[in-house]
């Protein structure tokens, strides 16, 4: 029952998202999904975005489905089956008890808006994906007298190997589920007292049906590039060898709002619980070892793994915090299961509630300011006021990287970077972007969204001298800065975009 109410609460505390727009991420995948044509040197044609086909793909059916409030409604559904299994992880771990803890957290922590309630992209579609591989690895694993028979573990080890690797089909760092139960197997085996082990023979025969589940998602997404004709280079550089590339230039052109994104995130993480709970596991991390060394391990690795994968991420966006929420679910278990007759466990407990009160006021004060309050949704109003005035062969590109602002104005863009990382990573001196607008196929709009030197790039003196000798600032956005432009010689009307009532003017 608790199980049951924890996943319905974490399903409907997404509901409020239904009343904000499309956001950024969500936009550009849909955009992409839109116009996907593979090509050897491109995995989706005319826009680039450094994620997975198997995730471009599900956002694609589901925006024939129902469009955005389709995604958001396979968010909520996400959410139920990542408590569901987290529950059946604990009730692995430790029973029914811990179940029901385990589920609450897990509830709280991910409906939090301290990170995301609205948005639904990769990191929030594959959790389930790695919580069910966590779940099935442990069953597979068991060495108490609710063993499985060879050949149901086999099965289990084969499912969450699957699982694993398709969570990567998500978001390409969510290697949490491949790291935990790949420990897991081993540890089980070599630590521990020897009564308690898994057989080596049994471990290589369930780590050979893990790798061949796990090859699978692998294996077709690599028969899908094949098929399309999509070069193999071309999908590991578009998936992996882009983040690279990607890392180098955050690192090099390391941005003050980067570091107080830093200090958001961690702040985030500590008001949603994930500090707490994770921190709570670290602290008595030896005193579990003793008890469960192979549990304990495999959970260890799974967080500093997914701990690392985070910060790779080098942006430190609020989403980033899903990764760890696996992690944290387990966490939660190992110490719920102390039960509140110890002090470990009772603190847990403690941490727990903490948690879901942080997750309703957080809900509350979100309901109130951006769904009661005055609407802040500026980049919305701008791509709808384009659209109102737009023609059907009309044209934009958005500096900056706002999505959101080119999926609702209905128009297509002839810049491939709808992303302004891509963008300052493949063309870090505007040499395509400048192209573009000096050729036949210049956008009929430009919305200035970023400034033109924002980065501190030296060719953004070049490029606004080539917008500023064909186009003609029509209007600007109040409050925050951006400025509307339209080609020469073309005659269209003045976008008239509202003011954000509580911009500052």
């Amino acid at each position: 029952m608790v199980v049951a109410s924890a996943a319905t609460a974490a399903a409907l505390l997404r509901f409020p998202g239904l009343f904000w727009p499309v956001r950024p991420d969500e936009a550009g995948f849909i955009l992409v999904a839109r116009s996907w044509d593979p090509q050897p040197t491109s995995m989706f044609g005319p826009y680039f975005v450094d994620r997975p086909p198997p995730l471009i793909a599900l956002i694609g059916l589901l925006d024939q489905l129902g469009g955005v409030a389709a995604l958001r409604a396979a968010g909520a559904v996400a959410c139920v089956v990542l408590v569901v299994a987290a529950a059946g992880c604990a009730r692995v771990i430790a029973g029914d008890r811990a179940a029901a803890w385990t589920a609450v957290a897990t509830a709280a922590v991910v409906s939090n808006t301290a990170i995301d309630a609205v948005a639904v992209k990769g990191e929030l579609l594959g959790l389930p994906l790695v919580m069910g591989s966590c779940w099935l690895a442990l069953l597979a694993a068991r060495t108490d007298a609710d063993e499985p028979p060879l050949r149901r573990a086999l099965l289990q080890a084969g499912a969450a190997g699957f699982l694993a690797t398709a969570a990567l089909g998500m978001k390409q760092n969510l290697v949490g589920g491949l790291v935990f139960g790949a420990v897991l197997l081993v540890a089980s085996a070599a630590l521990g007292p020897r009564e308690g082990r898994l057989p080596w023979p049994r471990v290589l025969r369930l780590g050979a049906a893990a790798t061949a589940g796990a090859l699978v998602p692998l294996l077709a997404t690599v028969g899908w590039a094949l098929a399309a004709g999509v070069g193999l280079s071309t999908l590991w550089y578009d998936v992996y060898g882009f983040r690279s590339d990607a890392f180098a230039v955050i690192t090099e052109y390391s941005s003050e709002a980067n570091d107080i994104r830093l200090l958001e995130l961690l702040s985030y993480a500590l008001a949603a619980g994930v500090v707490l709970l994770i921190g709570g596991f670290v602290v008595h991390a030896r005193d579990e070892w003793r008890d469960r060394p192979a549990l304990t391990t495999a959970i260890a690795a799974m967080i500093a793994v997914d701990l690392v994968a985070m910060f790779l991420g080098g942006s430190f966006w609020r989403a980033y915090l899903f990764t760890l929420v696996p992690g944290t679910a387990l966490a939660a278990a190992m110490l719920v299961r102390r039960g509140r007759t110890s002090k470990r466990g009772l603190a847990m407990r403690a941490v727990i509630v903490a948690s879901v009160v942080s997750c309703v006021v957080a809900s509350a004060a979100w309901v109130v300011v951006n769904v009661l309050g005055p609407d802040r949704a500026q980049e919305a109003r701008t791509g709808e006021a384009l659209a109102a005035v737009a023609e059907p062969q009309d044209t934009l590109v958005v500096f900056g990287g706002r999505a959101d602002i080119q999926l609702l104005s209905g128009m297509d863009s002839p810049y491939r970077h709808l992303w302004s990382l891509p963008m300052r990573t493949l063309d870090p001196d505007y040499a395509e972007l400048r192209s573009v607008i000096d050729s036949p196929e210049a956008p009929t709009w430009i919305v200035e969204q970023a400034w033109f030197g924002s980065w501190g790039n030296p060719a953004a003196p070049a490029l606004y001298a080539d917008v500023d000798a064909r186009y003609t600032e029509v209007t600007a956005v109040c409050g925050d800065g951006a400025r509307v432009w339209l080609l020469d010689g073309v005659e269209r009307g003045t976008p008239d975009i509202p003011c954000d009532p509580t911009a500052d003017r």
